[in-house]
């Protein structure tokens, strides 16, 4: 016998005990994929259902709170081996297809596509959304509340760079409130259409970008311009057209522009996040899980700030979050933006509230909605 056809063989019937062991296997998971499929669509006729409901009473399509729970709860009765943040972004899609056969909620973002902010759309919402992008933080807000946009979402804070100042000045201004909020890691690329830095002349990306960027960027660019830009999407789009010309930006930026990869994650803070706030007109139910924003400021005396806050104490209320801006009158006086833990119709962050804004020169409830880490 030919010795050369003796592995052929054993390779056939090596395939052929394979396929025999997985065959059970695939019909058991093919069982299963038409149980959710039927399932997937009974939730969704129920749905709708819901949808006719709200449209009966002019309900909103859209409830964080009840979205956050249903979150939180399938990652506490998940039983593995799927992790519960997998199990959360597979129930949020189904949650968010569902939605839209309701309605299709529009989300205003700092475009152009391919920004972290349209990231954090996804985030929040899941991919069953029409995505606005915008030229500007002013210009989500302002198509937010002209009602182009059912809600926005902007930047308020980063781990590494602070707050989102312009963001800050907006929620100070507006009519609108937060009616939710995300985290979501920002890992940033150095990018080109080449995949290389020969010829390059500048780097382009956001400005609170290239201050997550700086240490490294002063080690390995020292001499590169640096160019600040409306978003690191535009960063992305620029550097697709412009050969001497690099971005720093998302990865998924970088695929929808054609970007090549020349170092990722480049930024300073291995663990840096950054916090969005959703923007809307929607005054979010307690989830049991929440979080106040507001703003302040206090009469020019000593001791103002500490008898302002002393409410929080006396309440048991904890507040997680206290950054000053100043009011831009001439005259040294301050707003102070302050988070707390809990929402505004919980008892002891409704009695801590009221004395706030008795003692208050200025008193803003910003929102309170569901926590997201």
């Amino acid at each position: 016998m030919d010795s050369a056809v003796i592995p052929a063989q054993a390779g056939m019937t090596s395939d052929f005990m394979t396929d025999n062991k997985l065959k059970p296997l695939r019909e058991q998971i093919d069982a299963i994929d038409a149980q959710i499929l039927d399932l997937l669509n009974r939730r969704a006729q129920l749905a709708q259902e819901v949808g006719h409901v709200k449209a009966e009473t002019n309900a909103p399509v859209f409830r964080p709170e009840r979205e956050a729970q249903v979150l939180g709860s399938v990652a506490e009765r998940n039983p593995g081996p799927l992790a519960g943040s997998d199990v959360q972004t597979i129930f949020r899609e189904i949650m968010s297809a569902c939605r839209a056969l309701e309605k299709r909620v529009t989300v205003a973002y700092l475009g152009p596509i391919g920004t972290f902010s349209e990231q954090a759309v996804y985030q929040q919402f899941g991919h069953a959304v029409e995505g606005m992008p915008c030229a500007s933080f002013d210009e989500v807000f302002r198509a937010t509340e002209a009602g182009t946009a059912d809600f926005g979402i902007v930047p308020i804070e980063n781990s590494s760079e602070g707050a989102v100042n312009r963001t800050l000045d907006l929620l100070l201004q507006t009519s609108l409130v937060i009616s939710g909020g995300v985290s979501i890691p920002v890992h940033h690329s150095l990018m080109t259409k080449s995949g290389a830095m020969d010829g390059v002349q500048r780097i382009c990306a956001h400005s609170q970008t290239l201050a997550q960027c700086q240490a490294w960027l002063n080690q390995h660019y020292p001499n590169i311009e640096r160019q600040a830009v409306t978003s690191n999407g535009e960063a992305a789009r620029v550097a697709s057209e412009d050969p001497a010309a690099a971005a720093i930006a998302g990865e998924i930026a970088g695929q929808k522009y054609g970007l090549q990869v020349v170092n990722a994650h480049i930024q300073d803070d291995p663990h840096n996040r950054t916090r969005f706030a959703v923007v809307g007109r929607l005054q979010t139910a307690p989830s049991g899980k929440d979080q106040t924003s507001l703003v302040l400021s206090v009469p020019n005396k000593a001791g103002a700030v500490y008898n302002l806050l002393a409410p929080l104490a006396k309440h048991g209320v904890s507040m997680t979050r206290f950054e000053s801006r100043p009011a831009r009158m001439g005259t040294w006086e301050y707003y102070f933006y302050v988070d707390v833990e809990g929402h505004a119709q919980d008892d002891k962050v409704a009695k801590a509230l009221a004395e706030l804004k008795e003692n208050a020169a200025f008193f803003k409830l910003l929102g309170s909605y569901p926590f997201s880490l």
